[in-house]
């Protein structure tokens, strides 16, 4: 079992990390907030959208490690968000059309 546990590739992220992205996690949020209190049309979902995208990015990468993992398990994860995306897609479409 010692042999599992003791991997080659350990990385100690120091805690600053942790509070630089929780500070920019929390500005992002804030953002949102005020963003979709204003006014912009399509806009203002968009920006919604694209903001929550960086705080999962930010939270994939430094949160869940994927930063240090193998890059197989980061092609894992893209591919399961564009699995949603497309699911996503195919949903509106057939709520569009009807």
């Amino acid at each position: 079992m010692k042999h599992i546990m003791a991997n080659k590739n350990n990385h100690i992220v120091p805690y600053r990390t942790y509070v630089y992205v929780l500070l920019i996690l929390l500005f992002l949020t804030a953002t949102s907030v005020i963003v979709t209190n204003i006014e912009l049309g399509t806009l203002t979902v968009t920006t919604a959208l694209v903001l929550a995208s960086l705080k999962s990015i930010l939270v994939f990468a430094i949160f869940m490690h994927l930063k240090f993992d193998q890059p197989v398990y980061g092609i894992m994860t893209g591919g399961v968000i564009i699995l949603i995306i497309i699911v996503i897609l195919i949903t509106f479409l057939d709520y569009f059309f009807r």
